[in-house]
This record gives structure tokens, C-alpha cells and sequence, in this order.
């Protein structure tokens, strides 16, 4: 195992290589008036070479995806058993614990990281890959709060990378062909919409464990604390629990409304909200951990053709706010899953059945039976989300959930996570990032780094 050694800003040199622009004829589609392609400065049969950030659970596949289309050439993980399990199929990279140590000894040598370590740690490693000029994939939600989220934007933009977030989903022609039916009006005039999961399949609702215990040889802590507040080792963070604690995750709301929400996202441009509040919540407990179940009001103001609209999030089985009278006369008889969208128009409604978008039918069906849907204008995914991804960095296309969609996509719902956090409705200032006459919530859309794992140069 290599050392961990904390990188000086010295040794943060911008190993990114000139890019040329995209191959002509390649088209782009975009949500919020952002596209952008660019081409690999290097030869066609080059390997994209990978370093791959958390390679247990959702991060293993991430990492075989990378291994499928380019080289591995290092891994990083805080736990030396997932990190020597993965490295077993990838024997000839490098296995690092700590993200600084990996990108100043090998920042010249890799193309692109992978980022699918808890959501508190995914900005400050991304953003130190991309200032060198790294293509980034990283997993949902981009980010753990906002203001990373609005830097990650930023900083793709002016890097001019490829980038992608890890919400699969994104990829199906389901939910592109979802999105549009939606942005061709088949609903009439939007007005609500509802979205609910499943989630926390993880405990929440907790005060933080008792006194301290040993930190087992093969975990590194200091690194899985990373940019949060140093705490004691315990019980209930690693390797899933982190989910549920306000320092490390973002909750259901973080966890699923990217999926969940991301069809309705793409097809009514759901930017920017103008207020969140919480209409019902078991509570925060002890400003430690998110509440067993949350109820929480986004509002959108008109934007071009699309109507003011309110959104409703459910989570942690609050799932309906009447659930007798809900799938009676919203859901006209169907059955209503444990997690779902619904977006309600003036004309008709649109009911997603499963997690990802991609599965849904229109209400009442008698109403649609003669329905034709647009001819299709949004582009369709050849390959698979990774490969998307992976086409970008060719300079072939620009991958969908890019960080400019990606990142908008994030805001909207780290807002409600703000509003859950400061226990107050949120009148929202997009562009200044700011919540309006309520300065106690600054605290919640951006956070103090500890020394060391800054988000910034």
C-alpha cells in the first residue's frame, strides 16, 4: 500500500492535454442552453487510462465499466479489503487509499477518474482530478451540497471535459422518449407533480453512537472523513450506514430524487425552484442524521412556455399525502409502486412506474388512445450510460447527464435538503446561490472543509 502523503499546491500542476473541437455533424441537445463537445488530443488506438475513487458496491461496477473500455490504471478506497478484492481483477494497477497521494504521483499518467465514494467526498476528489484536466464520471447525487455542485459546473465548463453523472437511468430510450412527451405539451398545462421513493433503506433518525472504538487495521478514517468534521470512529458509517448522517450523505431525497425526478427534470427543464419547504417531517435528529420521513414543497415559476408548477416529494413511506384518495382519482385505478412520478397537466397525466423514468403510460388511458407521440428529437444512447460517457472523451457526442446538466440537476434537489436542514421555507436566489432573508441557511448550501481536503486550489 502506498503512504498517504497530503499533496502541496505545488504539485497540483494542470496536466490537461489540448483538445481539438468536436468532429463536425456530431449533434447536441441541451437542457438549460449548454452544449459543448471536444476531442481527446491523442491517438484513436490510445487506452483511456483510468483512476477509479471507491471501488466497493456501486463503485465495483463503475470501476469494471472503466476496465471494460480503457485501462485501469489505479484504484483508490479508505478500506484496504475492497480495495485488495478489486484490485485482484485489475493486478497491474496501482492501489492508493488516499485521492491526494494517487493524483500527485500519477496525475500525468491518467485521462479520466471515476468518483463512487460517499456523496461527501465526491467534489473535493473530482474537482482536484478536473483542475488537472481529467475527465470525471461521478456517481449520484454529483455532489453533497450546492455550492460543489455549481462548482463542478463551472469548473467542466472552463476545462472544457467530458463529464457524467452516474444516474444510469438517463441512458434508456424510455426516459429520453419520456421527456419527450413531456416537452411536446401531450399534458396540457403542468401544474403539479409528484415524486416518492422507497428510500432510506439505511437507518436514519439517530443520535450519533456513544464513545469511540478502535479504527480496524484495514480502514483508513482520516480519509473516509475527508473534507467533513472530524468525529470518533464507530459503528454506522461504513460501509453503507453513511448515507443517513448529515456530515456524509444527503439522504433519500439526495440519494433517489436523481433517478427518480430526472425524466421530468429533462422534459420540463425543472431549473432553478423559487422556494422549498417542509410540509412534513419526522425531523432531523440532534443535527445528526436525516428524519425517518420527509414531505417537502419545491415551487418553479413560469419559465418560456412552461407554467408555475409545484412539486411534491415523498420519502421514507410518507409516500402520498391521502394515500386512500390518491390512486383512486390521481392514478385513475393503477397501481401505485413504492416508488414513482407523477406530473399532472390541465389535459392529462404522466405516471412513471419505477425508479428510472423509463417505464410509464398516460392517464386516463382512454383519453391517449389515438395519442401519437413527436417524432423523436432528443438523441438516443448507443451503448450504455459508461459508453456515453466514454464517447464524450472521443469527442463523438456530449454525454447527457454532463455536469451542466448534471449539476442543475443536483441543485434542485440538494434545495430540499437545505429547507429539511434549515427547518424553514427557502426563498430561493439561484443566481447569487443565496437564500433570501434567511442567512442561518447559508450553512447548509456549502459547508467549512477541514484543513487538507479543501474543494478549492
Amino acid at each position: 500500500m502506498t503512504p498517504a502523503r497530503r499533496p502541496g499546491g505545488s504539485s497540483r500542476r494542470d496536466f490537461l492535454r489540448t483538445s481539438a473541437a468536436a468532429a463536425a455533424g456530431v449533434s447536441l441537445w441541451t437542457v438549460g442552453g449548454y452544449s459543448w463537445s471536444q476531442a481527446r488530443g491523442q491517438a484513436p488506438n490510445d487506452k483511456i487510462r483510468f483512476a477509479c475513487f471507491g471501488v466497493g458496491g456501486k463503485g465495483s461496477s463503475d470501476t469494471d465499466d472503466a476496465g471494460t473500455f480503457g485501462e485501469i490504471v489505479a484504484l483508490c478506497d479508505i478500506d484496504e479489503n475492497t480495495l485488495n478484492e478489486k484490485a485482484s481483477k485489475f493486478p497491474n494497477a496501482r492501489k492508493y487509499y488516499d485521492y491526494r497521494t494517487l493524483l500527485e504521483e500519477l496525475g500525468d499518467k491518467i485521462d479520466a477518474v471515476t468518483v463512487s465514494t460517499p456523496d461527501h467526498t465526491h467534489a473535493v476528489i473530482a474537482a482536484a482530478a478536473m483542475r488537472m484536466g481529467k475527465h470525471a464520471f461521478v456517481q449520484k447525487p454529483l455532489t453533497w451540497s450546492i455550492e460543489e455542485a455549481r462548482y463542478l459546473r463551472e469548473l467542466a465548463a472552463e476545462k472544457k471535459l467530458a463529464t457524467q453523472m452516474g444516474n444510469q437511468g438517463t441512458a434508456a430510450d424510455g426516459l429520453r422518449r419520456g421527456a419527450e412527451i413531456l416537452k411536446s405539451g401531450a399534458l396540457g398545462t403542468v401544474h403539479t407533480i409528484h415524486c416518492w421513493t422507497n428510500r432510506p433503506v439505511w437507518p436514519q433518525g439517530m443520535t450519533r453512537p456513544q464513545g469511540e472504538k478502535p479504527v480496524p487495521p484495514h480502514i483508513h478514517w482520516n480519509e473516509f472523513v475527508g473534507p467533513a468534521p472530524m468525529r470518533p470512529f464507530n459503528d454506522g458509517y461504513h460501509p453503507f450506514d453513511w448515507r443517513g448522517w448529515l456530515d456524509y450523505g444527503t439522504g433519500a431525497l439526495g440519494d433517489m430524487a436523481c433517478h427518480t425526478l430526472n425524466v421530468a427534470f429533462m422534459g420540463l427543464d425543472l431549473i432553478d425552484p423559487i422556494s422549498a419547504e417542509v410540509v412534513d417531517t419526522s425531523g432531523i435528529v440532534d443535527n445528526e442524521s436525516f428524519p425517518v420521513w420527509s414531505v417537502i414543497k419545491l415551487e418553479f415559476a413560469a419559465r418560456g412556455d412552461r407554467a408555475p408548477l409545484t412539486l411534491y416529494w415523498y420519502d421514507g413511506g410518507k409516500n402520498l399525502p391521502d394515500s386512500k384518495k390518491f390512486p383512486d382519482e390521481l392514478l385513475y385505478g393503477k397501481k401505485r409502486d413504492d416508488s414513482g412520478l407523477l406530473v399532472i397537466g390541465d389535459k392529462g397525466s404522466f405516471y412513471s412506474q419505477n425508479d428510472y423514468g423509463s417505464e410509464y403510460v398516460l392517464l386516463p388511458e382512454e383519453n391517449y388512445k389515438e395519442y401519437q407521440a413527436p417524432e423523436p428529437f432528443i438523441p438516443r444512447c448507443k451503448g450504455g450510460h459508461f459508453r456515453e460517457f466514454v464517447d464524450g472523451i472521443e469527442g463523438k457526442l456530449t454525454p447527457m447527464s454532463n455536469f451542466d446538466y448534471a449539476g442543475k440537476l443536483t441543485e434542485t434537489v440538494l434545495l430540499g435538503v437545505v429547507a429539511l436542514r434549515a427547518g424553514a421555507k427557502i426563498e430561493w436566489d439561484a443566481a447569487a446561490m443565496k437564500a433570501k432573508g434567511n442567512p442561518s441557511a447559508d450553512a447548509f448550501i456549502r459547508r467549512d472543509y477541514r484543513k487538507g481536503f479543501e474543494l478549492r486550489a
